[in-house]
């Protein structure tokens, strides 16, 4: 699973200006629709910190009639410390974990059917790429949901080729992990 540094795309979001809590919140669920949405109390515990770091300051509070919001706009260290962050070369996973192949494991080790739990793993992966392929080529779909459905489509594809490679070799598999 790929993590978001929520503190570093709080800091791009107000790379383009000051911003209260909710709209950073808003924004960001829109610029990334396929990942998680973020929480209220995420955003405004991660503005927080990133006031206390120095890397934000608060521009100012105004309640407009409704509730008081808080202005937060990005320092200069905070401008340095999202180009550092944003240049950095992501590396490549070290060790390579994956839930799916550890059920597998663990369903030959208790006895379980692991060719029914990698058909049932690759129905559910086959649900997702329909549902993803569906949000990408809906009518007016914008070119961030595109990209970011692209991105999972080509991720659960490369799982169902594993899936199918496994699948093939679970009889050698089942004896290797009995032997050991």
């Amino acid at each position: 699973m790929i993590r978001m540094s929520t503190r570093h795309i709080l800091l791009g979001l107000l790379a383009s200006g000051p911003s209260h809590g909710y709209d950073l919140k808003r924004r960001h669920d829109e610029r990334f629709p396929q990942a998680r949405p973020l929480a209220y109390g995420q955003v405004y515990t991660t503005l927080q910190r990133l006031v206390r770091d120095g890397l934000a300051e608060i521009e100012g509070t105004a309640s407009d009639g409704g509730p008081e919001r808080t202005q937060y706009r990005s320092t200069e260290d905070g401008s340095l410390e999202l180009a550092r962050w944003a240049g950095e070369i992501a590396p490549p996973a070290p060790f390579v974990t994956n839930e799916i192949f550890a059920k597998v494991v663990v369903s030959i080790l208790s006895g379980g059917d692991a060719d029914a739990y990698l058909r049932a793993q690759r129905a559910a992966h086959m649900q997702r790429m329909r549902e993803l392929t569906a949000l990408k080529t809906a009518p007016g779909a914008d070119l961030a949901t595109v990209l970011s459905a692209d991105y999972a489509l080509n991720h659960l594809d490369a799982d169902l080729r594993w899936m199918t490679t496994t699948a093939a070799r679970l009889t050698t598999l089942t004896s290797e992990v009995d032997a050991a």
